[in-house]
C-alpha cells in the first residue's frame, strides 16, 4: 500500500472526506488477536469554524494531532470514562477530522468481545464511538499514531476489496450543544440501513452555569 497515496485522500475536509471512510476497514494488531472494524457511521469536525468541534478555540496540548498532517489518529478521553477516536483530515493547521463513531467488528470477534466486556449482542461491539475504541483497544497512547504505517491500519474502500460506498445517509451530529449540533450541521454519515449504526439522541438542554457537553463526543 502506497502511505503517501492513501494519505491523500484524506486531505480534504472531513465533510469531503466521510462518505469514503464509510466502508473503511480499520485494524488494530496489538500483539494479541487483530480485531478489525468496517467503519458504518462517522461525524465531521471542521476546526476553528465549527463550535462543536475540539479545535474551535485553537490549538492545545489536548488537541495538537487535530492540527497535523492527514492520516494520524486523535484519541481523547471523555467524561472521565471512555476514549473515542478521529481520523485527522485536511492540511496541517486545518483541525478537521472524522470521528469514528460506529462500526460492525468483521475479525477478531473473541477479543472483542472480552474488551467489551461480552455484551447481549455482536451488534452492539462496536456501535458507538466510545464502544468502537474499546472493542479495538484503542486509548490515548495511540493519540497521534499513523494509521498507515503502524499498529493501527485503516484500508481505504478500494484498498479494502471493496467499491466506493454510494448509500449514504446524512444528518445532524449526536449529542452536540449549541450552534454546533443544530440542523445547519448535518455532518453525521452513516450506511443506510446498517444494524451498527448508533441511535440518534440531541444534546440535554443545560441548566444557565452548568458544564456544557464535550464536542466531538
Amino acid at each position: 500500500m502506497d502511505s503517501r497515496h492513501e494519505r491523500s485522500r484524506l486531505a480534504y475536509p472531513a465533510t469531503a472526506v466521510a462518505p469514503l471512510m464509510l466502508g473503511a476497514l480499520l485494524t488494530h494488531d496489538d500483539g494479541a488477536e487483530p480485531v478489525t472494524v468496517r467503519v458504518t457511521e462517522v461525524e465531521a469536525y471542521m476546526g476553528s469554524g465549527d463550535p462543536g468541534s475540539h479545535a474551535f478555540r485553537g490549538q492545545t496540548a489536548r488537541n495538537t494531532t487535530m492540527f497535523g498532517e492527514a492520516g494520524h489518529l486523535y484519541v481523547y478521553f471523555t467524561y472521565g470514562m471512555h476514549y473515542c477516536a478521529n481520523v485527522v483530515c485536511g492540511v496541517p493547521g486545518q483541525a478537521t477530522g472524522l470521528l469514528l463513531r460506529a462500526g460492525e467488528v468483521m475479525h477478531g470477534l473473541e477479543t472483542a468481545r472480552k474488551r467489551r466486556g461480552f455484551p447481549r449482542t455482536d451488534r452492539d461491539l462496536a456501535r458507538g464511538p466510545a464502544r468502537l475504541a474499546q472493542a479495538l483497544g484503542i486509548d490515548r497512547s495511540l493519540d497521534g499514531a499513523d494509521v498507515f504505517t503502524g499498529s493501527l491500519r485503516l484500508d481505504l474502500p478500494e484498498t479494502a476489496g471493496g467499491e466506493a460506498v454510494r448509500d449514504v445517509s446524512t444528518g445532524p451530529r449526536v449529542g452536540v450543544s449549541g450552534d454546533g449540533g443544530s440542523l445547519l450541521y448535518p455532518w453525521r454519515f452513516w450506511l443506510t440501513g446498517e444494524p451498527s449504526v448508533s441511535v440518534y439522541r440531541a444534546a440535554k438542554v443545560r441548566a444557565v452555569g452548568s458544564t456544557p457537553a464535550s464536542p466531538n463526543r
